[in-house]
């Protein structure tokens, strides 16, 4: 259904609006879950969609979420000293530089099994133990979320996106099964996971070469309070997203019917502000073949790491180490411009 042109209007201004003030206005960046709040709930309005159904959504799709995040923080407050003392002796082992490749290649690797929120949350307790400047420690977070997104995909265990894919394709021609995404994009994950692997070991911001030092633990960082208050973000961000998507849900569908699949591939970018289950469900039907299932879901993954709302261990990471959305967008962006080149350029040679 074609949507008036008032809402068209609304809705693109809007999606520049969380694009661009996030970056440039301090108060945004600081108080993002609420920005993005009041934007989901403003494109909902704009497109009348409220409904009691879509409100439940909003207030129980994050709980699942945010009792990993609470119980987690409570789990990794009570093993926080064992966990720090297997990470020196990793690092005393093996090196600085390859526990920092390992790190992102094991929880890229492993995150269709233990879900991207595990991984994620395990990622942000190691982070913290390395002995990195601030500048390095973003760069390993975000490089390791690119991993994160690109693993999670190859199950429907590891994150909602590899869920509806496989649900959109179980009958004919593809009759996907549990194993049908790993075996059409387990080898592309693979290479770029072991290419994100390596630019993390060439991050140069370390305070020293030596291995980390035992590190004087932060009380309030574990603190019950913090913990809560942690979780309580996560909890706002996803209702936000929750909105947001559902908001925005008419103009992609809009846009998305009028594009080859070669345009397709850059106007995912979008899923580096909206969830990218919501554009995989408006993009794959049945009918869609192989290749072009291929590009669409490596530029959605790819995508989602480019800035904090485009994926969940996005989220999880910038709340747990206060990471500025300016801060993630200038590792961020670049990375993911130069991947989704590289990446659809190996398509067009392999397929």
């Amino acid at each position: 259904m074609e949507l008036p042109l008032y809402q068209t209007v609304l809705l693109s201004a809007l999606i520049l609006l969380v694009l661009v003030l996030p970056l440039s206005v301090h108060k945004v960046e600081e108080n993002l879950e609420a920005f993005l709040f009041v934007c989901g709930a403003f494109a909902v309005t704009v497109t009348r969609l409220w409904s009691w159904h879509l409100v439940q959504t909003a207030l129980v799709d994050p709980i699942e979420i945010t009792l990993a995040v609470f119980v987690a923080g409570l789990l990794f407050k009570k093993f926080h000293k064992a966990l720090q003392s297997l990470t020196q002796k990793a690092a005393r082992k093996i090196g600085l530089r390859s526990v920092m490749a390992g790190t992102v290649l094991l929880l890229g690797m492993t995150s269709s099994v233990i879900t991207a929120i595990i991984a994620a949350l395990i990622l942000a307790e190691v982070v913290v133990l390395l002995p990195l400047k601030r500048k390095g420690r973003v760069k390993l977070v975000v490089y390791s979320c690119f991993s994160i997104g690109l693993g999670a995909v190859l199950t429907s265990i590891g994150e909602p996106l590899g869920t509806i894919v496989l649900s959109k394709l179980k009958g004919a021609p593809h009759f996907a099964d549990f194993w049908f995404l790993l075996e059409h994009l387990g080898w592309y994950v693979l290479i770029f996971n072991i290419l994100l692997a390596f630019l993390a070991s060439r991050i140069k911001d370390i305070e020293k070469e030596a291995v980390p030092e035992e590190k004087q633990e932060n009380a309030d960082e574990h603190s019950l309070k913090s913990i809560t208050l942690r979780a309580g973000k996560v909890y706002l961000f996803v209702m936000a997203l929750v909105l947001l998507g559902d908001g925005l849900k008419p103009l992609a569908e809009q846009t998305i019917s009028r594009l080859s699949a070669n345009a397709l591939y850059y106007i995912n970018m979008l899923s580096a502000i909206l969830d990218n289950a919501t554009l995989a469900a408006i993009e794959i039907t049945p009918e869609i073949s192989t290749r072009d299932l291929t590009f669409l879901l490596m530029s959605l993954i790819v995508s989602g790491g480019m800035l904090i709302p485009g994926n969940i261990p996005n989220i999880i990471c910038a709340s747990k180490l206060k990471i500025t959305s300016k801060e993630w967008a200038l590792i961020g962006v670049p990375c993911g411009a130069v991947l989704l080149v590289v990446v659809f350029a190996m398509l067009h040679i392999v397929l």
